[in-house]
């Protein structure tokens, strides 16, 4: 079996993707964490991390840029690290405030944008898809050049566009005809905008006093001076994605619906012509007797001494567990034959959630 590392050997960028529920946050986490103990200095960005799980990095309080975990914190649960561990969670507000304030060509702009009602309903919306704000975090950490290798832990999404097309579908917006409208009504639309859209707003002015027609004005006027800005970022992170240096980790488990959104997933992959670094498949059930007779081992139990209902109900556990690992070990092989990956990374499932270190770890070697 080909571990993570091997698969990753000369990558700068590694999007750890799939459904929700699967263990892709911590997948990630111990990804990283096992190339920063090989010597790797390498940033994580997580959508949402168990809180346990953050506290236990020492990182109680991540944001939205990344913080070194301690190595001493690790060194004392028996890693030596070779390289440095670095962790940040996903603000998408302040991600896509950020943008705004690296886009500005000056601090008057900056300062109407952000500073604007309208914006800040706007900016909750566009913020509110993780998809985009997720791939302009990652574009600037890449673009500032400080790590080795970036993992991304995507936003769990029932569609795979969602996150392939975040760069089109925001240069779309830009280049959409209802925004230019907007930005430069002409004809009919500016008859409107003059007449009665003026009465309707004057009456709220004096209702509420806010003006709204001059924050609309003032947003509108300020972000055409950011568009080509936008576009840039937008063509800018397209490209990240389809660079050589870029590949996807597809993340599931052996359940029906995830190893549906696995194989859509590498189809969109596929499609777009993105490298795909190879299958995941955690939580599995094992079964260490798969060969062993439950009646039989209902009686060997009695034998020795066990008392005949708990002889049984072992027994019962026994047979559930042979065809928990029967149905695991079918999705398995549909995924190799969907995907055409004939060595998947398999998971055995693990005793509780991952919310330590220890967990982690245990998933590390996993993995790596």
């Amino acid at each position: 079996m080909t571990g993570v590392a091997q698969r990753l050997d000369g990558m700068r960028v590694c999007i750890v993707a799939g459904s929700g529920g699967v263990g892709k946050t911590t997948a990630s986490a111990a990804l990283a964490l096992g190339l920063a103990a090989a010597g790797k200095r390498v940033a994580v960005v997580t959508i949402d991390p168990a809180r346990r799980l953050a506290e236990s990095l020492g990182l109680e309080q991540l944001g939205n840029d990344p913080r070194q975990v301690d190595p001493a914190l690790l060194a004392s649960h028996g890693v030596e690290m070779q390289g440095e561990l670095w962790a940040m969670m996903l603000d998408p507000k302040a991600t896509f405030d950020d943008l705004i304030t690296r886009l500005s060509p000056d601090a008057r702009t900056r300062e109407d944008v952000l500073g604007n009602r309208i914006y800040e309903q706007l900016s909750s919306a566009v913020a509110g898809s993780q998809e985009f704000t997720a791939v302009a975090k990652l574009y600037d950490l890449h673009h500032e050049g400080g790590f080795d290798v970036l993992v991304l832990d995507t936003p769990p999404s029932r569609n795979a566009l969602d996150f392939l097309d975040a760069p089109d579908r925001l240069t779309d917006f830009f280049e959409g005809r209802a925004l230019k409208v907007l930005l430069v009504p002409t004809g009919i639309a500016a008859k409107l905008m003059s007449r009665g859209t003026s009465v309707v707003f004057s009456i709220l002015k004096r209702l509420t006093g806010v003006d709204l027609m001059d924050d609309i004005a003032v947003f509108f006027r300020a972000l055409s001076g950011l568009m080509d800005g936008f576009k840039e970022r937008a063509a800018g992170v397209k490209a990240l994605l389809a660079d050589p240096a870029t590949t996807f980790l597809i993340v599931t488990s052996p359940e029906r619906e995830p190893v549906a959104e696995a194989i859509f997933f590498h189809g969109k992959l596929r499609e777009a012509q993105m490298a795909f670094g190879g299958l995941i498949v955690n939580r599995v059930n094992v079964a260490g007797a798969a060969d062993e007779d439950p009646d039989a081992v209902a009686l060997e139990l009695r034998d020795a001494g066990l008392a005949a209902p708990l002889a049984a109900k072992v027994a019962r556990s026994v047979a559930d567990l042979q065809q928990l690992a029967a149905r695991d070990a079918e999705s398995i092989e549909r995924l190799k034959d969907e995907l055409d990956e004939p060595d998947p990374i398999v998971v055995a499932r693990l005793d509780g959630e991952v919310q330590d270190i220890d967990g982690l770890l245990a998933l590390r070697d996993a993995l790596m």
